[in-house]
């Protein structure tokens, strides 16, 4: 889709009314810019009308990139202001930029990237899917982190129209009919989209839909199959400068993430993957994700190294488990959210310990869960111990933080 403007002027209140009442109530006041119309790009242009992308429209205003690069936003526009600072800065070439790691293996930190090594990534993804110079983009991410900046990016780099939407937990785009060739989510905001009308709408007009941060549970990955557009799980972290790999959701069978243009994997002795990317801040990346190589580029996710248990001499992967386990917990306690972590253990040395949120073995139902996790499960699969917590903690990334959450905890 590109976006059309007549050069006739209206009134601010009169430019929305073809927006959706979720978007916020602008003031009266004259814009430069007429009927907002969605023209096809497969049908002709008309010779007197003016294709005019390089748009971004945020919750009280639409921004061309020229009043980007100018500084033209409204100053009580707070909720945006970093994210449109951001974009005035690498619209005046900027070259380094400051990238904050999401802390969910580790303590947070920042890394400065040099501009051309997120240039690559928005390159490499845009290749990957076959997009083209003037699409249309949805960001419902937080623009503090790699994956909400790196959809700034993507516009400016596509000259796109963005729709910047205040993150949370149903996506949303201001304008119904639009059709948008891009866009990211979490799982959380999957779920939530998923389930609601409006938003599983939203879901629908996605043509290629990212979903990142943490992997997605195999009863939402049966569900996607039913989205129209494309629907790929991503793979990577902020020293890689987001997804240097993806992975078809819409699939059978295990989850297969092939790598990006000019990426290459392969795998350390101890089964870790390395990562050799054009994007990446470091010529070669070691990570502690264990993986089941099938080639150069191609490879299955098993866990995190760190996370492993050990235990009685078995290693155990708590993502794996949580991904067989997630589809009997759901039909006990559809609300509430669990995850598989390690606790010690006098004869086994590490034991798998279950953290639930607001689910305690008083609960009615927690008996029945482990008995049926007992029938269809490996038996070195079944936790030896059961922890409720009032809440998890998150990362600024919509990510469950373990060790944040366990930290109470620990001795």
């Amino acid at each position: 889709m590109i976006v059309i403007f007549t050069r006739k002027i209206l009134a601010f209140r009169e430019f929305f009314a073809n927006f959706d009442d979720g978007f916020a109530q602008p003031v009266i006041q004259t814009y430069p810019y007429a009927h907002l119309k969605i023209h096809n790009p497969r049908t002709p242009l008309n010779s007197h009308r003016r294709a005019y992308r390089e748009l971004v429209i945020t919750s009280s205003e639409i921004l061309t990139f020229d009043q980007l690069k100018r500084g033209d936003w409204r100053a009580k526009d707070q909720t945006w202001e970093a994210a449109l600072r951001f974009c005035q800065q690498w619209l005046h070439g900027e070259e380094y930029f400051t990238l904050k790691t999401s802390g969910s293996t580790g303590a947070p930190k920042e890394i400065q990237v040099h501009r051309e090594l997120m240039r690559k990534s928005a390159a490499a993804t845009k290749k990957y899917l076959g997009l083209r110079i003037g699409c249309t983009l949805l960001c419902n991410l937080n623009t503090d982190m790699i994956a909400g900046k790196m959809m700034l990016v993507r516009a400016m780099e596509w000259k796109g129209c963005l729709f910047l939407r205040t993150p949370s937990s149903v996506i949303s785009c201001p304008i119904r009919e639009i059709d948008i060739d891009f866009g990211a989510v979490v799982p959380m905001q999957l779920q939530a989209s998923m389930e609601d009308p409006d938003g599983l709408k939203t879901l629908n007009r996605i043509a290629n839909l990212l979903v990142g941060g943490a992997p997605t549970p195999p009863s939402l990955r049966q569900k996607l199959k039913s989205l129209k557009g494309r629907v790929f799980q991503t793979f990577g972290m902020t020293e890689t400068v987001s997804h240097i790999a993806m992975a078809d959701l819409k699939a059978s069978g295990p989850l297969l993430y092939k790598a990006l243009p000019g990426v290459k994997f392969s795998q350390s002795e101890s089964g870790k993957l390395v990562i050799k990317a054009p994007m990446a801040i470091a010529q070669t990346v070691y990570t502690n994700d264990v993986v089941e190589l099938m080639d150069s580029t191609t490879f299955e996710w098993k866990g995190r190294a760190d996370f492993v248990v050990n235990s009685g001499g078995v290693k155990l992967y708590p993502e794996l488990i949580e991904e067989e386990m997630e589809p009997y917990w759901r039909k006990y306690f559809p609300h509430n959210r669990f995850f598989i972590w390690k606790t010690s253990d006098k004869l086994l040395g590490e034991a798998l310990l279950l953290v639930t949120e607001r689910v305690t073995t008083d609960n009615p139902d927690m008996n029945d869960f482990l008995i049926t996790i007992g029938l269809h499960l490996p038996k070195y699969h079944i936790p030896k111990r059961i922890l409720s917590v009032d809440t998890f903690k998150m990362t600024a990334s919509s990510k469950i933080n373990k060790l944040e959450t366990l930290k109470p905890f620990h001795k």
